[in-house]
């Protein structure tokens, strides 16, 4: 048996509506806390969802305070304003609460806050140093897996985006609560959910670290998505529906986060860098085609998934991996979210552009089970026009 390592988070509690009580939870599992510091968005803050939590922090005697300055993809001047309003209010401890932005600066408040590294320091892998403070993560979305993850991307450029990866953005507790999702419209939930799904194929299919726990994750994350999202769409009060979706996005996380992703992310980047698409929705638009690219190289890991996708599918390897590639292109038309490029904006013209910079993701396009070059990225982005 080829040997691997794995890691993850210390902590994973998993149970509708415990964020009403996370007070205590903090209180008991993290000792002497007194002033936590919540990472969000205005938009979430707005859903009034927080309400709950926060009172629960206050009966428990700490004084928090929220930033709700965090917006989709998140500049590096946005982390860092976050870093600033954590040291004023001495945070001893940090929440996040949200997407996979909202948890990702969390995870840069909690490393820089206490901290003499500058940001610019840790971009890259492995660059983060001394410690850090304590860290609960909270998505009120099944997609990113953020919350088990030691990944966080800024957005360095007008359209790039740069990553930190390290085993501190490894977060000590992440809480899955299905009560915080209940109000995601279907779009929202049908793009997040379909980025788990691709998590857990391109963790299934990655060509390095690919190891038999991230394998495990992987086909029972898929199991879970593929068979609660169209329900979770359909039925979006369904807290054991939405519970299903949690954990199985959090189980993709946990997969790719030991087994990294490939060449749909590195596609999907310059969709939502250049045209500001969201980024399970930019993974959707590309998933089946570079599927179907990978098919020489991966076809029996494809047979391998189809039968958790599509467990009626049978045949050939090839008919198989085919029957997946179908399977996640139908999920897409019945949740009914845009499954073309010119459907979000973009035309012919703008294909060389996307190319140009999916090439630039070598760190992505290394785990890629099939070697792909500027002529394959353009052709995938023209497939999928």
């Amino acid at each position: 048996m080829t040997a691997f390592a794995f890691s993850t988070v210390a902590h994973i509690l998993s149970e509708p509506g415990i964020t009403k009580h996370l007070g205590a939870l903090i209180a008991e599992r993290f000792p002497g806390t007194h002033r936590p510091f919540i990472v969000t968005d205005a938009g979430f803050l707005r859903t009034g969802l927080l309400d709950l939590p926060r009172l629960s922090l206050e009966q428990e005697d700490m004084a928090a305070a929220v930033f709700s300055g965090v917006v989709a993809d998140p500049p590096e001047a946005v982390v860092l304003e976050a870093v600033d309003a954590a040291r004023r209010h001495e945070a001893d401890l940090v929440i996040g609460f949200g997407g996979g932005s909202s948890m990702d600066v969390a995870k840069l408040v909690a490393v820089l806050a206490d901290s003499r590294q500058a940001i610019g320091d840790i971009y890259g892998i492995g660059k983060v140093s001394g410690k850090r403070l304590p860290l609960v993560q909270v998505p009120t979305t099944a997609g990113t897996g953020s919350e088990v993850t030691n990944i966080a991307i800024v957005t360095t450029g007008a359209t790039t985006k740069t990553g930190v990866v390290a085993p501190r953005l490894y977060a000590d507790l992440a809480v899955l609560d299905a009560a915080l999702t209940l109000g995601l419209p279907p779009m929202v939930t049908a793009a997040t959910g379909i980025d788990a799904m691709v998590h857990a194929i391109e963790a299934y299919t990655s060509k390095h670290k690919k190891n038999p726990l991230s394998d495990a994750l992987a086909r029972e994350a898929l199991r879970l998505l593929s068979r609660n999202l169209i329900r979770a769409c359909e039925q979006g009060d369904n807290l054991e529906v939405r519970q299903a979706m949690l954990l199985g996005a959090c189980l993709a996380g946990q997969a790719f986060s030991n087994a990294p992703v490939a060449a749909v992310h590195a596609l999907a980047y310059p969709i939502g860098g250049i045209f500001h698409v969201p980024h399970g929705l930019s993974n959707s638009l590309v998933l089946p085609h570079v599927l179907r690219f990978n098919l020489p190289q991966a076809a029996d890991l494809y047979a391998e998934l189809a039968g958790v996708v599509v467990p009626h599918a049978s045949g050939s390897e090839e008919v198989r991996a085919e029957a997946l590639i179908v399977a996640m292109q139908q999920i897409g038309k019945m949740t009914g979210i845009e499954t073309t490029l010119q459907q979000v904006g973009i035309g012919e013209a703008d294909l060389d552009r996307l190319a140009d910079d999916a090439m630039l993701q070598t760190r992505l396009l290394g785990n890629n089970p099939r070697e792909l070059t500027r002529a394959d990225a353009r052709a995938i982005y023209a497939a999928a026009l």
